[in-house]
């Protein structure tokens, strides 16, 4: 009984290393600078799934630093007129396309992994974000432009849905105007 506990415990902790998400070999960080558009957003996260059906496509402006750090600012039209904006740093770690950064708003750490990427047109990233004893996977889908072809949607599901996300809190998000420049 021992060795088959054993052996069970080998087989779970192999299952956990074998689905980090490894960035990209090639990652480009200056590729990454300028804008985005959220496209998709896929979470089990509670506030996700009472709030899914009213969000709607925001905006990343994404800068990288001399120090090889990303600012990331987000932006999106609220129905109101009103803009919401977040801004994080997030931190390199010695993992190109691996972020960290702990959430002045929400007072939670991210950790940030670019999955996919093609520079001029969308990338994919996973977050797997930490409030106490409390772990939440968000997956992201970025396009260039407002619109990204059905076979990258698809992508995202299937990303999505192997991070054990349920195909119910998958979201491709409604268009909506840009914030104005601050």
């Amino acid at each position: 009984m021992t060795s088959l506990l054993t052996l069970l415990g080998a087989v779970l902790c192999s299952l956990a290393v074998s689905s980090e998400v490894i960035p990209p070999a090639d990652f480009n960080l200056q590729g990454m600078s300028g804008k985005w558009y959220l496209i998709g957003f896929a979470t089990n996260a509670q506030w996700f799934v009472s709030r899914k059906g009213s969000m709607k496509m925001g905006m990343a402006m994404l800068t990288p630093t001399a120090d090889g750090d990303m600012d990331i600012s987000y932006s999106s039209l609220n129905s109101d007129g009103s803009c919401w904006r977040m801004n994080n740093l997030a931190t390199k770690t010695n993992m190109p396309g691996k972020f960290t950064y702990t959430s002045q708003r929400w007072g939670n750490v991210n950790d940030m992994r670019v999955v996919d990427v093609k520079y001029d047109e969308y990338v994919l990233t996973q977050t797997i974000k930490t409030k106490g004893d409390d772990s939440t996977v968000v997956n992201k889908l970025y396009g260039r432009g407002v619109d990204l072809s059905p076979e990258l949607l698809e992508k995202f599901r299937q990303f999505s849905l192997e991070t054990g996300v349920l195909p119910e809190n998958i979201a491709y998000l409604p268009k909506n105007e840009e914030c104005p420049a601050e």
